[in-house]
């Protein structure tokens, strides 16, 4: 059973993790079967299922659009699903968007990620159409 503890101590694991470039528990903290969606246009946009294509999907992405993490603004937790608000730069430009990253957790291990993007058609651009 879903608990918000549950998610709160997973997402604020996480977030001190990928502030602090910490990939290795970044990666463990995907479950197995983690499934990744990408929302847009673009080539990578979609589902991208198990922890291995979830992780190449997440490398391209980042390959492409040359994103940094700024800072984490919020956390937010309830039993159900869980949000990283966070600010990124992006592109030769070095853009920064707002992106709010929505987590199911299960059993402090992250089961689905589903990416929403403040300018989709900055992202879109940036990607392109290429698929992974």
């Amino acid at each position: 059973m879903p608990s918000q503890d549950d998610t709160r101590l997973t997402l604020e694991r996480y977030a001190a993790a990928w502030l602090k470039g910490d990939l290795p528990t970044l990666s463990a903290l995907y479950a197995d079967d983690i499934v990744f969606t990408y929302l847009g246009q673009h080539g990578l946009a979609g589902r991208h299922e198990g922890k291995p294509r979830a992780l190449a999907a997440l490398a391209e992405f980042t390959r492409r659009t040359g994103r940094r993490l700024k800072a984490v603004t919020d956390v937010m937790a309830g039993p159900n699903l869980g949000a990283l608000v966070v600010r990124e730069a992006m592109g030769p430009d070095a853009v920064e968007v707002t992106r709010v990253l929505v987590y199911t957790v299960r059993g402090g291990l992250m089961r689905t990620c589903t990416i929403y993007d403040e300018d989709p058609a900055l992202i879109d651009r940036l990607v392109g159409d290429k698929p992974l």
